[in-house]
């Protein structure tokens, strides 16, 4: 295989067969193509494009260039899992696994690492002590079949093809090509050996792909693409624009999941959006056959408890304490600077820049500019305020958690320039609703 030929064939526009794309992904593996032909490559799909079924080959190949799980002679129930495209106090995942295996699903969920404006499910995580985010397989294994949830990062052999694409992606400007996300996000998804998928694709100031039209499109080609690959999946449009959580930060995000699992917070728009998100993992998988029979079998198992014990099981078998929930202060990790930072006139907050309030966290260390950047897990921001509430002497835009008095000061400095302040009502602050639209594979929408 000439791959020089391939190269030239996509950057002329035309389209390539599947075995092309298999022996092309194989060869990512192997190391036959060079990086240079590899970013020459990922250059031409980003200005040609790829089809529906291009991208579908490329993503069946991209699963299979490594392990992929197969739990048909072990699990009664359905494998299902979600994947978001990112955001600011984005931490579903942490109520959305052990929820569903409460009600009889299996997530044998693979997170990813935080970089740029958005944090990453396995740097929460990681925020635990103990916590061991990788597993030996048959460990894994064996945690999602006992407890029904295991959250670990992507291991050596699942999915190889895109650890060396990205990379290439990543020094090449080529990141933010539809075909190529959608081959990275589902080759590791689909590599879990799913019955049922649901993406979270994010919209507004905070998302990745601020862009309502661009999301849409990638949800939808998310959504096609999974099923041609065999994966029944859905996509909810979910609203970026505001703060998902309370928090911004690894261990604050942790302490405000545990503070919903055991009742010491109620409500919310995390609480929400991972009610929501269960909800159709429960249809997707045939656990209910309806969105209200869902939500009764999902409120049902929260209020026994049972949310809150799988996920102190799943903890404290990757490692990390038994006593996380009853004990959060002994085992998170405190910044030495905790201070309010206040607005500077009282008033009410007409919107947020939320991916400049991503990297106030990130500058404080709580994210990557590089992928090789190491992650302070107790820094951050909670108590953020939301656009309609009103700020001042008595109520700040948030507090700092940092390692220093200069870094909180930084922080207070460019937290208030993401806030934009209005002396108008809050009622007339217009809140978007949280979902914003639903794909399915049936009808595309």
């Amino acid at each position: 295989m000439l791959f020089q030929e391939l190269i030239r064939t996509k950057r002329d526009g035309g389209a390539l067969a599947p075995d092309e794309i298999a022996g092309l992904v194989a060869a990512m593996v192997d190391g036959r193509i060079s990086d240079e032909q590899l970013g020459a490559f990922a250059m031409a799909v980003y200005w040609r494009g790829m089809s529906a079924d291009e991208t579908a080959a490329l993503t069946r190949a991209m699963r299979d260039s490594g392990r992929v799980m197969d739990w048909r002679d072990e699990l009664s129930g359905p494998v299902l899992d979600k994947h978001s495209t990112g955001g600011i106090g984005d931490v579903t995942s942490l109520l959305i696994g052990p929820w569903v295996a409460a009600c009889g699903g299996h997530v044998p969920m693979i997170s990813g690492r935080g970089l740029g404006h958005t944090g990453g499910t396995l740097d929460k995580l990681s925020a635990i002590p103990g916590y061991d985010p990788f597993p030996d397989p048959a460990r894994f294994r064996n945690i999602v079949r006992e407890v029904g949830v295991a959250i670990i990062g992507q291991t050596d052999d699942m999915a190889p093809a895109d650890r060396r694409f990205y990379a290439i992606r990543d020094v090449t400007a080529t990141v933010d090509c539809l075909p190529l996300i959608v081959a990275s996000i589902l080759s590791k998804k689909l590599a879990e050996g799913l019955d049922g998928l649901v993406l979270d694709v994010k919209t507004g100031s905070g998302a990745v792909m601020p862009d309502s039209e661009r999301a849409t499109a990638l949800a939808r080609a998310l959504v096609q693409v999974s099923a041609q690959a065999g994966t029944p999946a859905e996509a909810l449009l979910t609203d970026m624009g505001r703060p998902l959580a309370t928090t911004a930060g690894n261990a604050l995000e942790v302490a405000e999941v545990l503070d919903l699992l055991t009742g010491r917070r109620q409500g919310g728009r995390l609480f929400q959006l991972s009610r929501i998100l269960s909800a159709r993992l429960l249809m997707l998988g045939r656990l209910a056959d309806s969105e209200q029979a869902a939500c009764e079998r999902l409120d049902q198992a929260w209020c026994r408890g049972e949310v809150a014990e799988r996920f102190s099981r799943m903890v404290s078998a990757l490692g990390g304490p038994s006593d996380l929930l009853s004990n959060p202060a002994r085992h998170l990790p405190n910044a030495p600077v905790i201070q309010p930072v206040f607005p500077d006139q009282a008033g009410q907050v007409q919107s947020m820049d939320m991916r400049a309030i991503g990297l106030v966290v990130v500058a404080l260390g709580g994210g990557r500019r590089r992928a090789a950047d190491t992650i302070d897990p107790a820094v951050g921001l909670s108590n953020l305020v939301e656009p309609g509430q009103s700020v001042g002497p008595d109520r700040p835009l948030a507090r700092i958690h940092a390692r220093s008095q200069d870094e909180a000061e930084q922080a207070a400095k460019a937290l208030r320039a993401a806030v934009t302040m209005a002396a108008t009502d809050a009622s007339q602050v217009p809140e978007l609703p949280l979902v914003t639209r639903l794909i399915g594979s049936s009808n595309g929408d």
